[in-house]
């Protein structure tokens, strides 16, 4: 499933191929989609397929299509605070771009069924925790993940305000998942080939919408021997800060917000020349039939649209070669979160705990 965008060079060339679709379609889901590079989440060697809309899967790690994700964090109204389970949790893509918005005040549980897939996504999260130059610019909620079959999960577990499952939902299964929400709540799945959101009106009411056609592979049932007892999935526990942990996030969000405040007395942004992006364009063809004899046989038409959008596209370059376009980018900014965590009279043991360890 993919494909309804063009391929971009990297992570923010995707971004902006998303937007201009209208997959992303509001600030918060498009910063949190460019503060993770997909890329990062692929195995060596295919990461040049990375920044394409195309699903990817490689024995049981698997990433959907970037247009999925988008429309799945869209469609749940993330806001902080929000508590997140993610049913099928992957590498850990999405729940970590989820972490960015909902804060370190939300909830972030994730369930997945492979072992190995677990240990990849807690890999990964790790890695962006210690290495990635978006970390610092965000309030983070972490991740926690669980090995497990969703559809086993305990009868006695808590709700959630928000939640997704990544896998081919039954229409037999559909009110065990809605269970799990809280009332208010909005649970995204793939039921019946319509990408879903569903929201929780009332105790035994709820209003769904079909956000989009998707093509997912259903969720694995447990096989067990007749009489045998399932695994049952122990969700994460809902655990209260410690004061120390609280202490970190609000001294890390008073030095950002001093920060921005000096920034705000600055030039911010730089009017410089940027030449216009070429759109991409792929040569449509119509597939028509013909009769010869008795035969039906297959030809390739060119449309009249595709000799449009040549000559569409022969004006755009000849224009690039005449002038550049003055638009405005916002420069990125240094990082001076660290700098300022370094300059306070700190013991090195504490200022480390307030970096989360980054080496960098």
């Amino acid at each position: 499933m993919g494909g309804a965008v063009s391929a971009g060079e990297d992570n923010d060339d995707l971004i902006d191929n998303l937007k201009e679709a209208q997959y992303i379609r509001t600030e918060k889901v498009e910063q949190a989609f460019r503060a993770i590079d997909r890329g990062d989440y692929y195995l060596d060697g295919y990461r040049d397929n990375a920044y394409k809309d195309l699903a990817w899967k490689h024995g049981n790690i698997h990433l959907s299509a970037p247009c999925i994700y988008s429309e799945v964090m869209e469609a749940l109204k993330l806001q902080p605070g929000l508590s997140f389970l993610n049913l099928g949790s992957g590498t850990g893509y999405l729940s970590t771009m989820v972490g960015l918005i909902i804060g370190p005040f939300g909830v972030n549980h994730g369930v997945e069924l492979h072992t190995d897939v677990v240990e990849y996504a807690r890999e990964k999260l790790e890695d962006f925790i210690k290495n990635s130059d978006s970390f610092d610019k965000f309030e983070f909620c972490e991740p926690v993940f669980v090995v497990g079959n969703c559809l086993e999960i305990s009868a006695d577990s808590h709700q959630y305000d928000r939640i997704y499952c990544g896998a081919g939902v039954q229409k037999d299964h559909e009110n065990y998942m809605k269970v799990l929400l809280k009332i208010g709540g909005i649970l995204v799945m793939p039921i019946e080939d319509q990408l879903t959101q569903i929201t929780r009106t009332g105790q035994c009411s709820w209003e769904s919408k079909n956000i989009l056609a998707v093509s997912f592979a259903p969720l694995v049932q447990q096989s067990r021997a007749d009489g045998e007892k399932p695994d049952t999935v122990e969700l994460p526990s809902l655990t209260v800060r410690s004061l120390q942990d609280l202490s970190r996030v609000y001294i890390r969000r008073t030095l950002r917000d001093l920060d921005s405040e000096d920034s705000a007395g600055k030039e911010a942004v730089q009017r410089v020349p940027q030449k216009r992006k070429r759109r991409r364009c792929q040569r449509r063809r119509i597939n028509t039939y013909v009769f010869v004899g008795n035969q039906l046989i297959p030809q390739m038409v060119e449309s009249e649209e595709e000799e449009h959008v040549e000559e569409e596209q022969k004006e755009v370059e000849d224009e690039e070669e005449e002038r550049d376009i003055g638009d405005i980018e916002i420069l990125k900014q240094a990082n001076m979160l660290r700098d300022q965590i370094m300059a306070l009279p700190l013991p090195e043991s504490l200022k480390a705990y307030l970096l989360f360890y980054r080496e960098k």
